[in-house]
């Protein structure tokens, strides 16, 4: 007997469309004669009748959770046995009982569909948002980290270039020391040199100290 969906109530009185069919056949030649007559077509109006007052007795105790997800075999093995005594009183031996399916109607559908989508969005404006928050997190200890590496290293080159200072005023004051009138005149050399590549004319008194070299040389 392949049913028509009907509708019932769960617990939570939300209506739920089901699509289900029963396997039976004829335990009792004699009392389904008696019965029905033998019409198949009146045995499954019996028969339909009988199911879906199982359904609605079970269906009535679940809600819609556990119908979809875990006790769909418990309602096939309850609806089995629950009607076989009365399907025996027709003549009939119930085989086996089957939902095929399980639908919302449409207007509930949407309204869980909405709900669904809400959920989504709120879900995911709430992922973005730790993104971002995660983003400006990363972005701030990264400028931090910039800071201080730049500051360390400005602090590195100033050591250096001051150890470097030191030891080249060291090698230049023993070097100095070492020959003092040499020095002073090539010291007067790289005056010279300067002066008179980016000056065509000087008015110098001539004997001042600057041309001491040139005096000597006269």
């Amino acid at each position: 007997m392949d049913a028509k969906p009907e509708r019932f109530l769960t617990a939570e009185k939300k209506n739920v469309i089901v699509d289900s069919f029963v396997k039976w056949r004829i335990g009792n030649v004699s009392t389904f004669y008696t019965t029905v007559a033998g019409d198949i077509d009146q045995a499954n109006l019996r028969l339909d009748q009988i199911i879906k007052d199982a359904f609605r007795s079970e269906f009535s105790k679940r809600n819609i959770k556990q119908l979809i997800s875990t006790d769909r075999s418990a309602i096939r093995d309850i609806l089995t046995n629950n009607s076989k005594a009365v399907a025996a009183a027709l003549g009939m031996e119930i085989v086996d009982v089957q939902v095929m399916r399980i639908d919302l109607p449409p207007e509930v559908s949407s309204s869980v569909f909405r709900r669904m989508e809400a959920e989504r969005e709120r879900v995911a404006r709430e992922f973005r948002s730790q993104g971002a928050e995660a983003a400006e997190r990363i972005r701030a200890d990264a400028d931090r980290q910039r800071v201080v590496t730049l500051a360390n290293a400005f602090r590195d080159a100033e050591k250096l270039r001051g150890e470097g200072d030191a030891t080249s005023a060291e090698i230049y004051a023993k070097a100095f020391g070492a020959d003092t009138e040499f020095f002073t005149f090539y010291r007067s050399l790289n005056a010279y040199k300067k002066t008179f590549s980016s000056s065509s004319m000087l008015v110098l008194d001539a004997d001042a100290d600057y041309f001491q070299y040139f005096n000597k040389q006269k």
